[in-house]
C-alpha cells in the first residue's frame, strides 16, 4: 500500500515544475509542493540504490547515491552565483557538509539501530573532511576582514579546490577498488534486484527530477523567509542544505529503515565528504565562468566543519553504530542549527 502511495506520489514532481514555469502559482504554494514532491522521489533514489548496491556493495552503492544525490547541490549553487547569491552558495555548501555528518547520519542510525560498519571507510570519509575544513582556512582566515568577495580571495580558493579534487580523485579511485574487492567475497543475496543498467537510469531520472524540483524550492525560499523572519544565512545554512539534499537524505533513512545501516552510513558519510573536497572545489572552480566565487567560509561554518566531523568520528571510531550514537548526532545538529541562526547575516 506504501509503495503504490509513494508511486502516487512520484507525479509532484513534474507538476511543481509545470506549475512554477507555466501557471501562476503563489510562492509558498510552490514551497510546500515542492518539499512534499522531494518525499517519493527520496524512497526512489533509495530505492534504486539498494538494487545497484546488489551489484556493487555497499561501498559503491554509497558513492553512486552520494554522486546522484549531490547533482542537484551543485546546479542550485551555480544558480545562485549566477544571481549573485555568493553567500548562500557558500552556507548551502557548508551546512551540507554538517547535515550530512550530523543530520542524515543521525537518523540512519536512529533508524538502523545496532550494526556493524565499515570502520575503514568511514575514518577516510571523516580525514577527508577534516583535510578539507584545514584548507578552507586558507581562503577563509583572509576574509573574516574586509570584503569576502573580494578578487583575491577568490585566486587564493584556486589552489585549495586543485589539491582537494587531487585528493578527492585519488582517494575515489582506491575506495571503489577496495569495495569492489570486498563485494566479490561477500555471501551473495536473495533480494530480486533490478539490472544495474535499470537502477542507474532510474537514479539518473530522479535525480534530474529532484534538480529541477530543488531550484524551484530555493527561488521559493526568500519569500518563506521573509514570511518567518529567518536570515539569509541561516536558510543557505539549514533550510537550502537540507532542501536541496532532501531526496539523498531520505534514501539514506529508508535504507537504513530497511535493515542496511551500512550502506545508509556510506551514503551520509560519503556524500559529506564528497561535498568537502569535490563539490566545494568543482563549484569554486566552474564559478570563474559565471562569476568568481571565494571560499571565504565565516568562523562559525569552520568551526561547525571541525566540530563535527570530531564530534562524530569520536562516536563512530570503533565501527558500531547503536540509536543512543544517532540521538546524539541528532542533537548536535540540532545545536548547529541554533549557532546558525544567533550568527544571522555578516
Amino acid at each position: 500500500m506504501t509503495r503504490k502511495v509513494l508511486y502516487a506520489l512520484l507525479s509532484l514532481g513534474p507538476l511543481v515544475v509545470i506549475l512554477d514555469r507555466f501557471v501562476g502559482v503563489g510562492e509558498t504554494t510552490l514551497f510546500i509542493l515542492a518539499a512534499l514532491a522531494l518525499i517519493p522521489l527520496a524512497w526512489l533514489i533509495g530505492d534504486a540504490t539498494e538494487h545497484a548496491a546488489h551489484h556493487t556493495g555497499p561501498g559503491v552503492g554509497g558513492f553512486l547515491n552520494a554522486t546522484f544525490g549531490n547533482a542537484p547541490e551543485l546546479i542550485i549553487a551555480l544558480f545562485a552565483v549566477n544571481q549573485g547569491l555568493e553567500e548562500v552558495v557558500r552556507g548551502s555548501l557548508t551546512g551540507s557538509v554538517v547535515g550530512n555528518l550530523l543530520l542524515v547520519l543521525g537518523f540512519s542510525l536512529l533508524f538502523g539501530g545496532n550494526g556493524q560498519l565499515d570502520r575503514e571507510s568511514s575514518l577516510t570519509s571523516f580525514a577527508l573532511v577534516a583535510l578539507a575544513t584545514v584548507l578552507f582556512l586558507i581562503p577563509a582566515i583572509p576574509g573574516w576582514e574586509g570584503d569576502p568577495d573580494r578578487d583575491s580571495l577568490a585566486i587564493l580558493s584556486l589552489p585549495v579546490s586543485i589539491v582537494l579534487l587531487i585528493v578527492y580523485v585519488a582517494v575515489t579511485w582506491v575506495a571503489l577498488r577496495r569495495h569492489r574487492q570486498l563485494h566479490l567475497r561477500e555471501e551473495p543475496s536473495d533480494m530480486r534486484a533490478w539490472s544495474m543498467r535499470v537502477a542507474l537510469a532510474v537514479l539518473a531520472a530522479a535525480t534530474v527530477v529532484t534538480a529541477f524540483v530543488a531550484e524551484t524550492l530555493v527561488h521559493t525560499l526568500q519569500a518563506f523567509g521573509e514570511d518567518v523572519g529567518l536570515s539569509d544565512f541561516f536558510l543557505a545554512a539549514v533550510v537550502v542544505a537540507i532542501v536541496g539534499n532532501a531526496a539523498e537524505h531520505g534514501g539514506a533513512v529508508v535504507v537504513a529503515y530497511r535493515g542496511n545501516i551500512k550502506l545508509a552510513a556510506e551514503i551520509a558519510l560519503a556524500s559529506s565528504a564528497q561535498v568537502a573536497v569535490f563539490l566545494i572545489p568543482a563549484v569554486a572552480l566552474l564559478a570563474w565562468a559565471i562569476d568568481p566565487l571565494a571560499l571565504s567560509f565565516r568562523p562559525v561554518e569552520i568551526a561547525a566543519m571541525g566540530g563535527s566531523v570530531v564530534f562524530a568520528a569520536l562516536l563512530l571510531y570503533g565501527g558500531r553504530s547503536s540509536r543512543w550514537r544517532g540521538v546524539a548526532l541528532i542533537t548536535a545538529y540540532v545545536a548547529v542549527a541554533v549557532a546558525f541562526y544567533l550568527a544571522g547575516d555578516r
